[in-house]
């Protein structure tokens, strides 16, 4: 379904419902540039550097998307997804019956769920989503919970800390979602809903966030304007 959600004049603030589902996997293909392209890089990177019989959650999982590439490259990956919106998890439930997935899918908040040990955790564009005071917490439980040798994927909306080039690039990404057709009402209202609800860090602070939950080796992989994604190993 194609996301028209926000043509029409709303004060609602920005939240994973059931309208936002509907329409989700239209939504990130046309707002995250390069989106499906990053996805793939991911999984390749993942069936290149995963042991046999890898441990995998995917923390925010929304529609499952990722979950169902990991699932095509028939490996022996064990494969779990969460996400606190029931209305994303009914979804890619559908989804899984209908692709016949082994894919195990829980409903929770990360902040108050426990982590059960994984060799690769994944955070595509999740974090962003966590408030500030609790973000770092998230990312040491994250860690805590990787086994020996494991490692954590990255990828966050995030800002520059240049206020020119940051003008610059919130301009090019705009002309980047009128391209995919969106309308400047569109880009507006999106934006304003999503004020103080996605609130992204400076590649530094994310890299420095990582380093201090205990992350040693951190490299970046993607980058396109303000979108990037990282992966940080556990010794």
């Amino acid at each position: 379904m194609k996301d028209e959600l926000f043509r029409k004049i709303s004060t609602k603030q920005f939240e994973f419902d059931e309208s936002v589902a509907s329409v989700f996997d239209d939504m990130i293909q046309r707002s995250v540039p390069f989106y499906k392209q990053n996805v793939k890089l991911i999984t390749q990177l993942i069936a290149h550097l995963a042991p046999k019989k890898a441990q995998i959650c995917d923390l925010g999982c929304s529609t499952a998307s990722l979950l169902f590439e990991l699932f095509s490259l028939q490996k022996d990956f064990v494969l779990c997804g969460v996400d606190e919106a029931e209305a994303m998890l009914s979804i890619a439930r559908k989804k899984a019956k209908a692709f016949k997935a082994e894919i195990s899918f829980l409903q929770g908040n990360l902040n108050e769920l426990e982590f059960k040990q994984h060799d690769i955790f994944i955070a595509n564009y999740t974090l962003q989503f966590i408030r500030p005071l609790q973000r770092q917490a998230l990312v040491d439980k994250i860690y805590h919970s990787l086994n020996p040798k494991g490692f954590f994927i990255l990828s966050e909306k995030i800002v520059y800390e240049d206020a020119v080039l940051a003008k610059q690039m919130i301009d090019i990404y705009a002309e980047y979602k009128q391209e995919q057709g969106y309308s400047h009402f569109e880009i507006a209202k999106k934006r304003e809903a999503l004020e103080n609800v996605l609130v992204p860090y400076s590649e530094k602070e994310n890299i420095t966030m990582l380093e201090n939950s205990g992350f040693k080796k951190i490299e970046s992989f993607f980058k396109w304007g303000n979108f990037e994604s990282f992966i940080a190993f556990k010794d």
